[in-house]
């Protein structure tokens, strides 16, 4: 137990006691940082750290409180030059260079929280669109991918439409015109958070433009996150997942609605 561990720690003089307080209170000092103990019985996630910006001393005082105390961390938007440095130092890190994340995994794998579908429009929009899938599953959302869905070839969508429609909540990630998610929600029931990405010419304005097609939506019910923000799309989604979780009675083997109809008249 945590408790008795900060107890253990002041005991044995690892911690002095306005370090024990802090962490009594649910806060962990180290000096640049002051790390949020409490957040998952807040919020239902625990704590992640941001890597940009961050110094390699500041990462690995970071790593070290978690792997020390057996918590799983997720670290995102890290370098790979940066990232391949704290492996050294760290060799049980999964490093994910495709969607920038470390993980350090130190503490029990998540219980399943349930479906997540991430579309993509281009191969461009992947390196988005992978940090949400990665994102998500390190919250313990079951993720499957559907990449290359762009409107410029519509017919390949309807091609995957059945796939896509068995997930709960679908996460759906474009550049260029950023008009996949207005389309996609035309189509189903199911709960649509939608990425612009900074992929596109000139005129893109290096994302402001699918921004504002995605928030100019005609498709009711699409919710929008930052541009390139893959995470915060992430954990949008598990939140939804989360509640949906905690809202269904205990034994129910299904959560969410059904499929509805095909819009392809099948």
């Amino acid at each position: 137990m945590e408790l008795e561990r900060i107890l253990e720690d002041f005991r044995a003089g690892r911690l002095d006691l306005p370090s024990t307080l802090a962490r009594l209170k649910g806060i962990e000092e180290l000096g640049f940082a002051r790390l949020d103990l409490s957040r998952e019985a807040r919020t239902g996630f625990a704590e992640v750290v941001y890597g940009a910006g961050k110094t390699a001393g500041q990462l690995e005082g970071i790593l070290n409180s978690f792997k020390r105390r057996g918590e799983r961390l997720l670290v995102t938007r890290i370098g790979e030059e940066r990232a391949k440095g704290l492996v050294k130092l760290f060799p049980d890190l999964e490093h994910n260079p495709g969607a920038r994340l470390l993980v350090g995994p130190w503490g029990p794998v998540p219980q399943p929280l349930g479906s997540l579908a991430v579309l993509c429009a281009g191969t461009a929009d992947i390196p988005v669109a992978e940090e949400v899938a990665a994102v998500a599953e390190f919250l313990g959302v079951q993720v499957r991918r559907f990449y290359d869905l762009g409107v410029a070839g519509a017919h390949r969508l309807f091609s995957r439409f059945e796939e896509i429609q068995a997930a709960q909540v679908l996460v759906v990630v474009a550049g260029m015109d950023g008009a996949l998610p207005s389309l996609v929600g035309g189509l189903v029931r199911r709960p649509i958070v939608a990425v612009p990405t900074s992929v596109g010419y000139g005129a893109g304005f290096e994302g402001l433009a699918p921004l504002l097609t995605m928030l100019n939506s005609c498709a009711a019910g699409v919710s929008v996150v930052n541009i390139d923000n893959g995470f915060g799309a992430a954990m949008t989604a598990a939140k939804i997942l989360l509640l949906v979780k905690d809202s269904t009675p205990a034994g129910s083997k299904t959560w969410g609605l059904p499929a509805g109809p095909d819009p392809r008249g099948k």
